[in-house]
């Protein structure tokens, strides 16, 4: 059951704790590392930098994410693929905008765990006992803790995840009380909320401007806040928010405190001033408690990867994965074959850069990029909805300018790892480029005739005895959008490949549509008996179970009588045997007979490869493989025409 995102309950925020700020909320363990970095402690650098984090916190976190994109919402659901769907029949160019922030989202998500869990672990470091702890072993246990949590995936988090907002709730409790405890260190420190120290230091300080990518850091899971609406809810999300963010900046501020009564001094390359502003005796359960929050976090962030690419494999924007529902609650799913390039890549990324202070400096390239795009997004939303021009402009003015700042401040981890996560997008938007184009390309080919033309020669056909009976009920699956219409490759596979004579025909079409949990169908009996549409119209979330779907679509029209599906064998149907259902799926190759031009022929190869590797059409409808029949057609997008061949006459 989805949560009313009109109502605010108790259960509502403590789940929005539990769900939503694992990434923003452990940001405190390595965002004022990354800010001081190898720089002198100075006041403009740490007064400057809890300005710029209060202020990014609130301009990007609370005004764009909580207060406004909020508002989009998709018949209560969330994320970038659900704004798309939002715009998508207003602007079918707007898919470009889906995809290069869906695979900048993802992308980026394999440095969340590795950075969270590492930060975790290395404040092992700050207990006298662990000083001297090797970074291999502290490597071991993170890839332990990695391996451990992506293969729990398969199982659910139903059990567990109810402890996820009492964890959570504990986690933020203990980053306010530690801030709170050493704001008093330096009093000047609260001079932070005023943005002209923010200003001064971009403007002023040596390099400032690139501290921005650091600041940046403590921001990059505000994409989650939108991507969960439909688990959380609206109002459960904007008042969470509030005790969130004032636990966030008490801890930069007691963070900050502590580092002005360090001025003039380095920050040692293992100490951690998140760890730091602890007593002693509290460390051991401040490093158990983070590294509850860093899994609690990363387990967000796989939920939300395994939510995402179903969205897209819905919108036709990603190769079709097998998906898997550990358990009984909406929204689990998992997805393997993700789940596995989620683990290499977090693995990968822990054996690349081993440190935390590494991972900061490749961390929140790609997040920006995703930003840009739920922007776009956006301020075109707003369009549609008749927003006047002025608001919209002005809205694009402040957040493209504030973006791009932190993208160009960004550019320079590039050279730092961030050309991991660049080179990983770039991949993920290739895969989604192609599957969206490759479909543009052959629907070229597919050709539409009218129904009513073959009316006459099917009756005649179902009821000729001198062809021996295919099946009782022949269901085909069809991608005719109009109802009077069918594809001419379903005509000739029933008349000329092989005639197949049946009782009834039927055609399937499935419609996708923008409501995220739609699921309805209608009936048209064409011919009484013999030749039934049905068409199922689902949300782009909602699993594709049509083998199902339509056995209890038969059973409904047969309570109502509206179709006999006794079997016709005289022998069978004394005894009111059902007759036999057998689908037929097309499935395409690519004919040689082609003349595409290289891009096109590039694109279809790509194609055919990934179609190789992914979800076979009929499981991908979840259709059952023992009543399905896999018929090959060539696919013809551009046949040859220059073909030159002379007939001879022998002598």
């Amino acid at each position: 059951m989805r949560i009313d995102t009109n109502r605010t309950t108790v259960a509502g925020l403590i789940v929005a704790l539990g769900i939503i700020y694992g990434d923003i909320g452990t940001s405190p363990l390595y965002v004022f590392k990354a800010i001081v970095g190898t720089n002198p402690i100075s006041d403009l650098l740490v007064i400057g930098g809890i300005s710029c984090i209060i202020w990014t916190l609130t301009l990007q976190t609370t005004i764009k994410y909580v207060i406004l994109t909020l508002k989009a919402d998709n018949k209560g659901e969330g994320g970038i693929f659900s704004l798309y769907a939002l715009v998508r029949r207003h602007a079918r160019w707007a898919v470009i905008f889906g995809m290069i922030g869906g695979a900048a989202l993802l992308a980026d998500g394999i440095i969340t765990p590795p950075i969270t869990v590492t930060s975790a672990i290395e404040g092992l470091r700050t207990l006298e006992v662990f000083k001297d702890l090797d970074q291999w072993m502290i490597v071991k246990i993170v890839l332990t803790i990695i391996a451990g949590l992506f293969f729990m995936q398969q199982f659910g988090t139903v059990s567990i995840g109810r402890l996820f907002g009492p964890i959570m709730m504990v986690w933020f409790s203990m980053l306010g009380v530690l801030g709170l405890m050493h704001v008093s260190d330096d009093l000047s420190v609260l001079k932070a909320f005023s943005p002209h120290y923010a200003i001064e230091l971009l403007t002023t300080y040596p390099q400032g401007f690139l501290i921005l990518g650091a600041v940046f850091l403590c921001t990059t899971g505000a994409e989650a806040l939108y991507s969960d609406l439909g688990h959380c809810g609206r109002s459960n999300i904007r008042i969470s928010w509030i005790f969130v963010k004032t636990c966030l900046i008490l801890n930069y501020l007691g963070q900050g405190a502590w580092l002005l009564t360090q001025q003039g001094q380095l920050l040692p390359k293992d100490q951690n001033p998140f760890f730091t502003i602890m007593p002693e005796w509290f460390v051991i359960f401040g490093v158990l408690i983070a590294t509850l929050a860093s899994i609690i976090a990363s387990q967000a962030l796989i939920s939300g990867s395994f939510t995402l690419i179903s969205e897209a494999m819905r919108l036709n924007l990603w190769p079709k994965l097998k998906i898997n529902y550990p358990t009984e609650m909406r929204g689990q799913l998992f997805i393997p074959g993700i789940n596995v390039m989620l683990f290499v890549g977090c693995t990968a990324i822990v054996l690349i850069f081993q440190e935390s202070s590494a991972m900061e400096a490749a961390y929140g390239l790609a997040i920006t990029i995703t930003m840009l795009m739920t922007s776009c997004l956006f301020a075109f939303y707003l369009y549609t909805r008749r927003v006047r021009v002025s608001w919209v402009l002005m809205y694009l003015v402040i957040y493209l300018t504030i973006e791009f700042s932190f993208l160009f401040a960004n550019l320079v981890k590039f050279v730092h790892g961030g050309y991991v996560t660049v080179i990983v997008a770039g991949g993920l938007f290739i895969v989604m480029l192609v599957w969206f184009k490759s479909r543009k390309i052959k629907n070229r080919y597919v050709e539409f005739v009218r129904l009513e033309d073959y009316l006459p020669i099917l009756q005649e056909l179902s009821n000729d005895t001198s062809i021996p009976k295919y099946a009782t009920h022949l269901v085909y699956m069809s991608s005719a959008d109009n109802p009077k219409e069918i594809e001419h490759k379903i005509i000739y596979s029933i008349l000329n490949k092989k005639p197949k004579r049946a009782d009834i025909y039927w055609f399937v079409h499935v419609d996708v549509v923008d409501e995220p949990y739609l699921s309805e169908y209608s009936v048209q009996t064409i011919i009484p008996n013999e030749l039934i549409r049905v068409e199922f119209r689902l949300g782009f979330r909602v699993e594709q179970r049509i083998n199902l779907m339509f056995r209890m679509v038969v059973e409904d029209m047969v309570r109502n009588k509206e179709v006999n599906i006794t079997s016709r064998y005289e022998s069978l149907s004394k005894a009111n045997v059902v007759g036999d259902f057998q689908f037929i799926v097309m499935e395409k190759f690519l004919s040689h007979d082609n003349d595409l031009p290289l891009y096109e022929r590039m694109v279809m190869r790509m194609y055919f490869f990934l179609k190789k590797i992914s979800l076979s059409e009929e499981r991908g409808f979840g259709l059952d493989s023992s009543y399905v029949t896999i018929e090959k057609y060539p696919l013809v997008v551009a046949p040859v025409t220059n073909l030159q061949l002379r007939r001879i006459i022998p002598s």
